[in-house]
Parts: C-alpha cells; sequence; structure tokens
C-alpha cells in the first residue's frame, strides 16, 4: 500500500535521492527545500504525488505551517525525515557569530522544530515514524569540525531522550548516522571559517586545501542511493532500530571510538566510586571500587 512521507532538504543529497526513489515506487512525497523550483522535474513526472513547499527550516513559523498544511491537506503522514543540514568548518575560533548561530538554528534547532511541530499531529494519527538524518559526527568527533559535531551530538542526545517519550504513542524514531558519502557534502554544501594563519599546518588548514582540491579528498565510501534505499528499508519495518549506521567507515569508526570510550570509563571506575557519599560507599558491595 502506498505510503506518505515528509521529508525536508529534497533539493540535493539524501533527500533528492529519498524523494526519486519513493516517488518512483508509488508513494507520495511530501517535499520541502529552500528551493522548490528544484524539484520541477519531479513534478513534471509524478504530478499530485509529490507535494512540495519552499521552506528554510530556519523559519520557525514558516516550519510549523508548512508541516499544518502538509498534514492537513494529505490526511496522513506516515513517515517524517528531518534530512536538511549542511556542515560548517574550521577550528572554533576561526568562526564568526554568524556563521555559528546559523549552524545551530538549521542543524540542531530546526529539527527539533520539526519534531515539536509533526509529533501532535502523529500522536492525533495514532503512530508514524521519525527518521532523523544524523552521521556518525554524532558517535565521534574530529578537528575542524566543532560546531557540526556540537550539532549532531545535540540532536542526538534530543532524540534518545524524545524517542521514550512518544514511544507509548505509537511513534517510532530513528538516528541515521551515515559515514562520508559521495553527495557533495564537503564541497557543495560546506561553510568554512575564515582562516587564521595559526591553523595553517593543523588539521583546519588541511581541511581548508583538501576541500580548494589542493590535497586529495577524503575516501567517501557510501553510495547516497544505497544509504536512501536504506532508510526506506528502515523506515518500512515493523520496528524502528534508534541508530541506523550505514558505511563501511561509519561502522568502523563508531565501532573504534566506543570502545576506546569503555576503556577509558573502565580505568576511571574506582575513582568514580570513590566519590559517592560515605553512606553510599558503605553498602557498596566488597570489591564493586
Amino acid at each position: 500500500m502506498p505510503r506518505t512521507w515528509f521529508i525536508t532538504g529534497t533539493s540535493s543529497g539524501f533527500g533528492r535521492h529519498l524523494a526519486e526513489q519513493l516517488l518512483e515506487r508509488g508513494d507520495r512525497v511530501a517535499a520541502t527545500a529552500r528551493r522548490v523550483e528544484s524539484l520541477d522535474d519531479l513534478a513534471s513526472r509524478y504530478g499530485t504525488r509529490l507535494w512540495r513547499a519552499a521552506l528554510d527550516v530556519t523559519d520557525t513559523a514558516t516550519l510549523r505551517t508548512v508541516v499544518t498544511r502538509a498534514f492537513d491537506e494529505l490526511g496522513r503522514i506516515d513517515v517524517v525525515v528531518s534530512n536538511a543540514g549542511y556542515g560548517l568548518f574550521g577550528a572554533a575560533e576561526e568562526l564568526s557569530d554568524e556563521q555559528i548561530d546559523r549552524q545551530l538554528a538549521t542543524n540542531l534547532t530546526a529539527s527539533i522544530q520539526l519534531a515539536r511541530a509533526v509529533i501532535p499531529h502523529l500522536r492525533r494519527q495514532g503512530g508514524g515514524r521519525i527518521m532523523q538524518v544524523s552521521s556518525i559526527g554524532g558517535q565521534v568527533a574530529f578537528p575542524a569540525m566543532s560546531l557540526y559535531h556540537a550539532t549532531k551530538w545535540g540532536i542526538e542526545g534530543f532524540w534518545e531522550s524524545t524517542a521514550a517519550d512518544i514511544a507509548p504513542f505509537g511513534i517510532g524514531v530513528t538516528l541515521v548516522e551515515p559515514g562520508v558519502a559521495r553527495t557533495g557534502f564537503g564541497s557543495t554544501s560546506a561553510d568554512m571559517g575564515a582562516a587564521l594563519p595559526e591553523y595553517d599546518d593543523g588539521a583546519p588548514g588541511q581541511l581548508r586545501r583538501m576541500i580548494a582540491g589542493e590535497l586529495p579528498p577524503l575516501p567517501a565510501p557510501g553510495d547516497p542511493a544505497k544509504i536512501a534505499a536504506a532508510i526506506i528499508a528502515s523506515a518500512d519495518g515493523p520496528s524502528a532500530p534508534l541508530r541506523l549506521t550505514l558505511g563501511s567507515d561509519a561502522y568502523t569508526l563508531a565501532t573504534s571510538a566506543l570502545r576506546e570510550r569503555l576503556a577509558r570509563l573502565e580505568e576511571g571506575k574506582d575513582l568514580a566510586h570513590s566519590t559517592d557519599a560515605d553512606d553510599v560507599a558503605a553498602h557498596q558491595p566488597s570489591g564493586s571500587a
């Protein structure tokens, strides 16, 4: 049976691949993009099965209006995909206040506000699925990407909490964590801080030269079409995994980071127990500290 999807950021990247694959298989897609004309070719091909609206996700009032219109006009939305976002690169002090505000507003605040806008509709209709496009950058962190990681770690924490709140209403949540994919993310949809000479020889300078084409690019093993297909398959499944790690690089990086974090946690076990109040420590099993 055809399903109805609401997807932000459909002009390119994962959002575009999702819209194309869903329309091709016969589903309905409510697609938003800052430049709605970027969807003209899909509209001419699929007609009324493509519902579209211009949307800058940082405009919260318009975001709420667009969500309400989509639910009112389409009747039911089965899956919401929060996909809009971009990367901001550079050392923390290289970034302007405006760049920081825009990165947080686009990747973090807008995703939270989209959740707040759609959850009441999904709750009233008896359930649905939310797919939040995060990143393996929500599990690991690299130099020169501090603000990007702040948004991805932030949205992971938001959803890990909120997923439990809304599960009783039949709403499933999945954090999608792709690795580096061939979407042009690091060049066509990235912003850079103003270069400071102090960082020229470090990771910020190397990343800047990589994006400029002066150094070989990072390996990008991820196929965006396959990643989109995996997102669709997961949303079609009977239950929602909290996390969907996609890409061999994502799996390797997450595995290494989590093992390292657990090892450091175990090393600090005695210190952690030593800071308990005396009345708690007195009741600890022998050898637990």
